[in-house]
């Protein structure tokens, strides 16, 4: 919608705009409750109904792939009163959104405008304007001194596969619980189509709820995923047992030069991954419990590593078509499940994080600055509040652009990575320790405070050893794919 179609509505005034409520605008806003006093304002604008981004859309059946206390706003802590270990299901996540609202809301006034999509924004010598539109068309007009979009990477509802087949039934998660409605009813065979978090989910959930029921998997190259057995160790053995996570991304770092992600595929798979199929080559940096593992692979009839191209009536069956010129036979009535992902299947135009003025703080994936975004709500709004956004030389990657240059998603992964760490290192030394200390997005946090030290201490003497190793990795990510990727000043 153009701003020039929007109703004539009213205006608003505050001292900071933050548009997006998924976790990555709470944590800006978190961030900007730390610096403004009582009598100051944020407003809060966001096009769902309630706070929770991509949340508020995600598949029934999803819950958190990390241990809850390390998802949340800054430092505020979890009321669900559950084990430590405990992987909070939607209702749960939505709940503890509401109540980082509740908690912010103590220490600062949050005007909060839901169901309201941004449209524009320019920068005038009064600060910030903003123009937004309410589900009815009106306009609000807000003025800021300060604006921060916090789109994230700006998930969106997955539709059904568009197939030639009148013979199969194509569905999403988002709009089919594979654990009841229709698809319960029935018992022809299931086709999950991808190999990431969202098929293993859904391979797990039907597994679960339907045994003995034929499951397929077409997992494209397969995936690597992140051992959460081995990472986050249930129980006593947090205290002396386990490999911490920084000390994993910081290998992963190392290992990787620009170029070389499959060497860097095959030792993170035998030294700190699993998988479902054999020779995987993707990876997304997401996790998975050996249980998992074990309850998916036990459970799957046929698990194909290809990608689906269509799906076709013959002969009175259907036919699945794949990329390699390979087929498969599936009986009619089969259904398949549209598991390809969420991330960067959007197309957003180019925004650099910050703009000229340092006003404007945008955190989306078109200039990426971490690998996990809801560290950039965190950090880069410190950075904005103590006027450092724009003196600090981060680099900036386009990840939709880069994502859309290689074949797979491990480039882009380890290379997000080594972004995150390269500019965290130049972001540890501009604000110093205590602003990371009230970081509980921090996945060391898992582990108790003695450990914790030992591998501060680490990162404290290496950091600066490894941001010149980080930049060239960076550099031949930017050569090698022709890519934006470097400093925005």
């Amino acid at each position: 919608m153009n701003t020039s179609d929007v109703n004539p509505g009213h205006g608003e005034t505050c001292d900071v705009c933050i548009v997006g409520a998924g976790i990555v605008g709470l944590n800006a806003l978190y961030v900007a409750g730390r610096y403004l006093s009582r009598d100051q304002k944020v407003i809060l604008v966001d096009r769902h109904l309630r706070p929770g981004g991509m949340w508020v859309d995600a598949y029934p059946y999803v819950r958190l792939h990390q241990p809850h206390p390390l998802f949340t706003a800054g430092d505020i802590k979890w009321t669900v009163g559950k084990e430590r270990s405990y992987l909070a299901t939607k209702d749960e996540v939505l709940e503890h959104f509401e109540h980082c609202m509740r908690v912010i809301g103590q220490r600062i006034q949050i005007e909060q405008h839901f169901g309201f999509d941004y449209q524009s924004h320019e920068e005038t010598s009064g600060g910030v304007r903003i123009t937004c539109a309410g589900p009815d068309g009106r306009a609000l007009v807000i003025t800021a001194t300060k604006l921060i979009k916090a789109f994230g990477t700006n998930v969106t509802p997955l539709e059904p596969l568009r197939v030639s087949s009148t013979r199969v039934r194509s569905v999403s998660p988002n709009y089919c619980d594979v654990r009841t409605d229709d698809m319960a009813a029935s018992d022809t065979p299931v086709w999950i189509i991808g190999g990431g978090k969202t098929a293993m989910d859904t391979a797990a959930a039907l597994i679960t709820a339907s045994p003995g029921r034929e499951v397929n998997l077409v997992a494209g190259p397969g995936t690597v995923f992140i051992n959460r057995d081995r990472f986050f160790p249930r129980g006593a053995r947090r205290w002396w047992g386990g490999a911490m996570p920084n000390r994993l991304f910081i290998d992963i770092a190392r290992h990787f030069d620009g170029t070389n992600e499959p060497e860097v595929q095959d030792w993170l798979l035998r030294t700190s991954g699993l998988a479902v199929t054999e020779h995987p080559n993707n990876f997304f940096a997401g996790l998975l419990s050996e249980s998992e593992q074990r309850t998916i692979r036990e459970g799957l009839n046929t698990v194909v590593v290809d990608h689906l191209e269509d799906a076709v009536d013959r002969n009175g069956s259907v036919e699945l078509q794949f990329r390699s010129g390979d087929s498969i036979a599936t009986t009619a009535g089969s259904w398949l499940v549209n598991c390809t992902g969420y991330l960067m299947h959007t197309s957003t135009p180019y925004e650099p994080y910050v703009s000229p003025s340092g006003s404007v703080l945008s955190i989306q994936t078109r200039s990426a600055t971490f690998g996990f975004l809801s560290f950039a709500g965190y950090f880069l709004t410190h950075l904005m509040f103590r006027d450092k956004l724009r003196e600090l030389p981060l680099y900036a990657v386009d990840g939709d652009n880069l994502r859309t240059k290689t074949a797979t998603a491990a480039a882009l992964t380890y290379g997000a990575l080594t972004l995150h760490l390269y500019n965290l290192s130049l972001i540890y030394d501009a604000l110093g320790p205590s602003v990371f200390l009230h970081c509980g997005l921090d996945f060391d946090c898992w582990y108790p405070i003695h450990r914790r030290v030992t591998d501060t201490a680490h990162f404290i003497r290496t950091h600066r050893r490894d941001q010149e190793h980080n930049r060239q990795t960076l550099d031949t990510l930017r050569d090698r794919f022709d890519v934006r990727c470097g400093p925005v000043i």
